[in-house]
């Protein structure tokens, strides 16, 4: 049993959205930066932010990259494995309380030249809030077996 998307499902101009969104916490966003070690007091002291002119934390940036990713991921990387992040941009603040949305367009496809039966997909993702707020753009590029090459995934059986 293989589930896709494979290397031939993706076609130059596709664009593919997320199904559900993430409301980001409060709790995610001080666990995430103090798991990273990211101690900037913007994304976790309340009293600290309230003195910026963004008047609240904002929301780890690191943290709004690996949700966008993994939104898409039953759209994009679901066989794969990430390549590379580049051309990372934060257009607008996200802030704890607020609900990410994702979307993706594949900008290329090609076959790879070293891993037979398994291709490079380029893409462009951006996260955006309910209102339409773009506060994420960045291309990612992931490797994905074709439909040929996929390692086969067979969920265990019980025991009778």
């Amino acid at each position: 049993m293989t589930d896709g998307p494979f290397l031939e499902d993706f076609k130059v101009g596709d664009v593919f959205r997320s199904s559900a969104g993430r409301t980001i916490t409060q709790a995610d966003n001080i666990w995430f930066s103090l798991l990273t070690n990211n101690q900037n007091p913007i994304h976790i002291d309340a009293h600290y932010a309230s003195q910026t002119e963004f008047k609240r934390p904002l929301v780890n940036s690191v943290f709004t990259i690996g949700v966008v990713t993994g939104l898409m991921v039953p759209h994009t990387s679901r066989n794969g494995f990430a390549l590379g992040w580049d051309e990372v941009k934060l257009p607008n603040p996200l802030f704890e309380g607020d609900t990410l949305y994702a979307d993706t367009e594949v900008l290329d496809t090609r076959a790879s030249r070293s891993r037979s039966g398994w291709g490079i997909v380029k893409v462009r993702q951006r996260g955006f809030k309910p209102d339409g707020t773009v506060v994420l753009i960045m291309t990612r590029s992931f490797m994905v077996p074709t439909r040929a090459a996929a390692p086969r995934r067979e969920p265990p059986s019980p025991r009778d």
